[in-house]
C-alpha cells in the first residue's frame, strides 16, 4: 500500500478547496489505476498521482481519502480484512479550510510458498503552468508539448512512468556501468560523481516552453542565427545557483557547474548559452542602489554578461542581474567565462554554427573587458573591491585569478579566430596574449606559485587554491600545451605541488579538501571570509587540474577530503554546501558550483583517450577525519 497526503506539508495544504479522484487508464496492453490529489492554490495549482500496474495476478485498488493527521484506522482496518481496499467511487468532497486529506492506493497478488511476486507504484505530479513572482506571464513545463497543459496529465503520466521505468533503469545502468564497473576509480568517487547531479534535478530547476511573446522579442537577434531555432527545439532551462542564493544561471558560478550540462544534456547547454548570449546584447538603463557600495548604476549594460538572468520573485529572462550586492558590469570574471564556455561547448559538441553565432558576441565582450587593462601591458587589473566570484575576496592589481582567467580566454579567442578564419583577429587577440602573459609571469611568479595579486597588501601573496583557473579551462578544451602554451608547464605544476602541500595537506590534516587561501607560513589567510573557506566545487575543479597535469593520486586525494567531510562527517548528503570551515561551519547549501566534479571525469576521460591509465587503488583511499 502506498499512502501520500495531498499537497507538501506546508500552510497551503490547509487552505482548503483541495480534492481527490480516482482513476483508471489502460492502453498498449497496460492498466494502471490509483487516485489523483488535486492541489488547488491561487498561483500555480497542481496535481499529484499515486498509481499501481494492474496485471495478471494482481488486483489495485485505493481509498480515496483520509485524514493525515488521524490515526489512519479507517485505512489499516480496511486493509486488514482483505488485503484489499475498499475503492469508493467518485471523487472526495472538498476539503475544509484547516484539513488536510491524504490518499491510498493498494497492489495485491497471492504469492506462493517460497514464490515470489512483483508489485509496482509510482508517484507523479503535475504542474503544467507556471507563474513567477511578477505573476505577468504564464510559463509552460517542457513536458507539457507531450503531455498537455490542461492539468489532466497525471493518468498519461502514471502510465508512463508505469510502463517505460524497466527502460529507464536500463538506459541508467548502460549510461553509469563503465564507471561503477572501473575498479581503478575508488568508490566516493563514483557515489560523488553521480550523485551530485541530485542538483540538475533539485536546485530550483525549469524547463519550460519558449512562449510566444518572447519569440517576437527575440526575433532577428543581433547575428543569433540559431537562437530561436536552438530555444523552439529544446526549450528554456534555469536552475538556481543555490536553494538559499536565489538566482538563475548565476554564471560565474555556471562556469564550474556547467560540465555536468555540457558533457550530459549538451543541447541544454547551448539553450542556456544561446539565452546568456542574447542577454549580453541587451541591456536595462533602470538604476538602482548597490548594497555594498550604496551607488547607482544601471541594471544591466550592452557587451557585458549579467550575472544571471533573474529571480523567481520577479520574471526570470525578461529582467536579469537580480544581485544586488555589487555592480557586476564591473567584475573581471564573467565576460571571460562567457568566451571560456562558448570555446569549451564548442570544442565537446562541434556545433560549428554555434560557434560563428557566438563569435561577435565573443569579440564584444572582450573588447568590454579590456577596458580592465588600465596599464596597456596586455593583462588586466583587479579594482581593489570585490570584483569577481570571490566576492568578499578583494584582488587589486593583476591578480593570479582573473589575470590566469583573462589569458585562458585571449588563448581561446585566437582558437576560435583559427577555426573562423578570422586572421586580423588572429593576430590582435596573438599580440594580446603575448604581451599578457609576459606581464602576468613577470608581475605574479615568484618561483614556486602565482602570487593571489600584484598589490601590496599582506595577504597579495597567499597561495590561492584557484590560481589556475584559466588552465584548467584550457587543458579541458585540448589546449594549455605545446603550441598554444600560456602557462609554462614547471611553473603549473610547481604551482599544483605547492597547493597540494599547503592548501590541502596542511589544513586540517589535509582530511578536508583545500581552503581557498594559504599563506606562506602554512597558516590559512584570514584575511576574508573567503579566502578562509573551502569551495567544494572548487575543490573539484583544482582536482581536475591536476588529473589533467598527470598528478592523478594528488586530484583524487584532494577530492577525496572534500567528499567525505560533507557527505559523511558533516552529513550534507544530497544538500552539498558553497562553502565550509574547518571549525565545521558552513554556508549556503544545495549549491551549484560541486557539479565542476564532472570536469574530474572529463580529465580522467581525456588521459585514458591519450594512452594514460588511471593508477589502481590511488592514495586517495587513504583519507580519514
Amino acid at each position: 500500500m502506498f499512502t501520500f497526503q495531498n499537497g507538501m506539508e506546508t500552510k497551503e495544504d490547509r487552505r482548503g478547496g483541495h480534492w481527490n479522484e480516482p482513476f483508471s487508464l489502460e492502453k498498449e496492453g497496460c492498466c494502471v489505476r490509483g487516485v489523483m490529489l488535486h492541489h488547488v492554490t491561487p498561483v500555480n495549482p497542481y496535481t499529484l498521482a499515486i498509481s499501481a500496474r494492474e496485471k495478471a495476478g494482481v488486483t489495485v485498488t485505493h481509498f480515496t481519502a483520509f485524514n493525515p493527521a488521524g490515526t489512519g484506522q479507517e485505512v489499516w482496518q480496511d486493509l486488514l480484512a482483505d488485503g484489499r481496499l475498499a475503492s469508493p467511487p467518485g471523487q472526495s468532497p472538498p476539503t475544509e479550510k484547516g484539513e488536510a486529506c491524504a490518499a491510498a492506493v493498494c497492489a495485491t497478488r497471492v504469492v506462493a510458498g517460497h514464490g515470489h511476486g512483483v508489485l509496482e507504484l509510482g508517484l507523479a505530479w503535475d504542474m503544467p503552468c507556471i507563474r513567477f513572482g511578477s505573476r505577468e506571464k504564464e510559463h509552460h513545463r517542457w513536458y507539457t508539448r507531450f503531455f498537455g497543459r490542461d492539468g489532466d496529465a497525471c493518468p498519461a503520466l502514471s502510465h508512463h512512468l508505469l510502463s517505460r521505468y524497466k527502460e529507464w533503469e536500463e538506459r541508467i545502468e548502460a549510461w553509469q556501468e563503465p564507471i561503477l564497473g572501473n575498479s581503478d576509480l575508488p568508490p566516493w568517487y563514483k557515489s560523488a560523481l553521480f550523485n551530485e547531479l541530485y542538483f540538475l534535478a533539485d536546485g530550483g530547476t525549469l524547463w519550460v516552453e519558449l512562449l510566444p511573446e518572447d519569440r517576437a522579442a527575440l526575433h532577428g537577434a543581433q547575428g543569433l542565427s540559431q537562437l530561436l531555432p536552438v530555444l523552439q527545439e529544446y526549450g528554456r532551462f534555469a536552475y538556481l545557483e543555490g536553494q538559499e542564493y536565489r538566482m538563475y544561471n548565476t554564471y560565474d558560478v555556471h562556469f564550474y557547474a556547467s560540465f555536468a550540462l555540457a558533457m550530459l544534456w549538451p543541447k541544454l547547454e547551448l539553450s542556456l548559452q544561446y539565452d546568456m548570449a542574447a542577454a549580453v546584447l541587451n541591456e536595462d538603463a533602470r538604476t538602482r542602489q548597490y548594497l555594498m557600495s550604496g551607488q547607482m548604476a544601471p541594471v544591466k549594460l550592452r557587451n557585458v554578461v549579467p550575472h544571471d538572468v533573474g529571480e523567481p520573485d520577479d520574471e526570470p529572462w525578461q529582467r536579469v542581474n537580480a544581485y544586488l550586492i555589487h555592480d557586476t558590469a564591473a567584475w573581471k570574471d564573467l565576460n571571460l567565462k562567457f568566451v571560456l564556455q562558448v570555446y569549451r561547448d564548442y570544442y565537446l559538441m562541434q556545433e560549428t554554427a554555434f560557434l560563428r553565432d557566438m563569435w561577435p558576441v565573443c569579440q564584444a565582450v572582450m573588447d568590454s573587458e579590456l577596458k580592465f587593462d588600465t596599464d596597456g601591458d596586455g593583462l588586466i587589473e583587479n579594482s581593489g573591491f570585490a570584483d569577481q566570484t570571490y566576492d568578499a575576496w578583494v584582488a587589486t592589481g593583476a591578480s593570479a585569478y582573473c589575470g590566469g582567467l583573462w589569458l585562458a580566454a585571449v588563448c581561446m579567442m585566437c582558437r576560435m579566430a583559427e577555426v573562423l578564419r578570422d586572421g586580423e583577429a588572429l593576430e590582435r587577440y596573438s599580440a594580446i596574449l603575448a604581451k599578457g602573459a609576459a606581464a602576468f609571469e613577470r608581475l605574479l611568479w615568484n618561483g614556486k606559485y602565482y602570487n593571489y595579486d600584484s598589490g601590496r597588501s599582506p595577504s597579495s601573496d597567499s597561495i590561492m587554491s584557484d590560481q589556475l583557473a584559466g588552465q584548467w579551462f584550457l587543458r579541458a578544451c585540448g589546449l594549455g600545451e605545446g603550441r598554444s602554451e600560456v602557462f609554462p608547464r614547471s611553473h603549473v605544476l610547481s604551482a599544483l605541488k605547492t597547493i597540494f602541500e599547503l592548501n590541502v595537506l596542511g589544513f586540517s590534516g589535509g582530511a578536508m579538501g583545500a581552503v581557498n587561501g594559504m599563506r606562506p607560513s602554512g597558516l590559512p589567510d584570514t584575511s576574508s571570509l573567503q579566502s578562509d573557506e573551502v569551495w567544494v566545487g572548487v575543490v573539484y575543479a583544482l582536482a581536475a587540474t591536476m588529473i589533467q597535469e598527470g598528478l592523478v593520486q594528488e586530484g583524487f586525494r584532494t577530492a577525496e577530503g572534500c567528499y567525505r567531510t560533507v557527505w559523511e562527517r558533516l552529513g550534507m548528503a544530497f544538500q552539498t554546501p558553497e562553502a565550509y570551515c574547518e571549525r565545521r561551519v558552513f554556508r549556503s547549501l544545495a549549491y551549484m558550483r560541486p557539479l565542476s566534479v564532472w570536469s574530474m571525469q572529463l580529465a580522467l576521460e581525456q588521459r585514458v583517450a591519450q594512452g594514460h591509465p588511471i593508477p589502481a587503488q590511488p592514495v586517495a583511499s587513504s583519507v580519514h577525519p
